[in-house]
């Protein structure tokens, strides 16, 4: 006859919820008590009810937490739309998600997002950070408390996170450079904006456009001094209303986070448009109307619904099949966009 956990539990003294946790690494256990339990099981020859287990299992109800930054950019708001379906999807899983969402950039409220969350029971967090190393140092804190993170649209580099989803923006920069440099045969100054200096999506697409220029021979293009906007199309209208007035030869524009759209503006303002090429970031309905008007040259997309939307799913996977993402960096795809190919992506329906 199959020796049972109710057995076990009566022998150990302890409850059956006692001898289900020790038994298959649920919660927590006294470690006395645990070794007890599982010498009785041996002893006896416990073998576990694989299909009862299966049955618990599809019925294990999960906590997830999602924090996003920046929510009033909108690319922000395609990749909050995705994490908005994976909720919807994962709650016939028995799957609740909690989302907190930050205008701007400010570590203090991610800060306090994550205690929140963490005081509610969540069991895994998908974060979109900043490069603070006072975030980092949470997320390592999170792991060691046994609580999975993973980044997405930005990465927290060198913290113990267990995955990152989202564009590489190095190489996208590179991408950048390599085809402003095709529109522009004869060379000229461009001006980069950048977005916030804290963010490490923003560094690196400023860093990957600037090392290509700067490294690739032929049409001399002279690069202009950075300058960051802070994502504020009032901020870029007016650093692009300077630039063009100081520099009559500036031919291109390159904006690596958000800030566009008072680019542009400025750029026409000044009888310039046309004549100074714009590229930018991301497929989302500003964008789009840029792009139709001729105001923005190309734009490169990043699949921002993608990166929202997956993240929910693989933690997941993660607390109830132990299964770890295939890599720790989850690009997601580099997509060139012009006038003729700009149609409405996933999350903008």
């Amino acid at each position: 006859m199959a020796v049972t956990a109710q057995q076990i539990a009566e022998l150990a003294g302890v409850s059956r919820g006692t001898v289900d946790r020790a038994l298959h690494n649920r919660g927590r256990v006294n470690p006395e008590v645990a070794a007890k339990i599982h010498k009785i099981a041996a002893e006896l020859g416990y073998k576990p009810n694989l299909i009862g287990q299966a049955l618990v299992k599809s019925r294990r109800e999960f906590k997830l937490g999602a924090i996003l930054q920046s929510t009033e950019t909108p690319t922000m708001q395609i990749v909050r739309a995705g994490v908005q379906r994976a909720a919807e999807e994962l709650a016939a899983s028995g799957v609740e998600l909690i989302m907190r969402e930050n205008r701007g950039l400010d570590t203090e409220m991610v800060l306090e997002h994550i205690e929140e969350l963490v005081s509610q029971g969540v069991q895994g967090l998908a974060i979109a950070p900043n490069n603070s190393p006072e975030i980092r140092q949470c997320i390592d804190e999170l792991y060691e408390q046994g609580i999975p993170v993973i980044t997405l649209n930005s990465d927290a580099p060198g913290s113990r996170r267990l995955a990152f989803i989202g564009m590489d923006n190095y190489r996208a920069g590179q991408t950048a450079a390599g085809l402003l440099r095709l529109m522009l045969p004869e060379g000229g100054k461009v001006l980069p904006l950048a977005g916030h200096l804290n963010n490490t999506a923003h560094n690196n697409r400023l860093n990957g456009f600037m090392d290509t220029i700067n490294s690739e021979t032929g049409n001399e293009i002279e690069l202009l001094a950075f300058q960051p906007c802070f994502d504020r199309d009032d901020y870029a209208h007016e650093i692009t209303q300077h630039a063009l007035r100081a520099n009559p030869d500036l031919t291109g524009i390159y904006v690596a986070s958000n800030g566009q759209a008072g680019a542009c503006a400025a750029v026409e303002e000044e009888g310039r448009k046309g004549k100074v090429k714009v590229v930018a970031f991301d497929l989302n309905p500003m964008n789009m109307e840029l792009l139709q008007s001729d105001s923005l040259s190309f734009v490169l997309d990043q699949k921002a619904f993608e990166q929202g939307y997956r993240p929910p799913f693989l933690l997941f996977d993660y607390l109830q099949n132990r299964k770890a993402p295939e890599k720790e960096l989850l690009y997601t795809d580099i997509a060139i966009k012009t006038k003729f190919n700009s149609d409405k992506p996933v999350g903008m329906e």
